[in-house]
């Protein structure tokens, strides 16, 4: 079992930044893909990014948002820049434990509770 733990959300000014970190423990994870998805109100959950080998985006992010991980502390970041109004959401993480870096939700074994992301226009 991996638990997931999201930090780093918080209220910004729309073109403003932000860095959310995610943290893994229960298992070592450096064979496993990471994910970033959000949920705004109303609205279904949708994928932002992924990280296995190599990074994947969502059309709305890419060129804005940017994954890493750092294996030896098992905690995968997500640098977001030039932030939207329309990025408002709960962003959670999640770990695909068979390292497909995929973009479906269900494709995904644990999930973070997720942290709050307000940008302000």
């Amino acid at each position: 079992q991996v638990q997931l733990e999201e930090s780093g959300g918080g209220l910004v000014q729309a073109g403003g930044s932000l860095r959310l970190s995610c943290t893994a423990s229960g298992r070592t994870f450096s064979n496993a893909a990471m994910g970033w998805f959000r949920q705004a109100p109303g609205k279904e959950r949708e994928f932002v990014a992924a990280i296995g080998w190599t990074p994947v985006y969502a059309g709305s992010v890419k060129g804005r948002f940017s994954i890493s991980r750092d294996n030896a502390k098992n905690t995968v970041y997500l640098q977001m820049n030039s932030l939207k109004p329309e990025d408002t959401a709960i962003y959670a993480c999640a770990v695909d434990l068979w390292g497909r870096a995929s973009r479906n939700v269900g494709d995904y074994d644990s999930w973070g509770q997720g942290t709050q992301v307000t940008v302000s226009s």
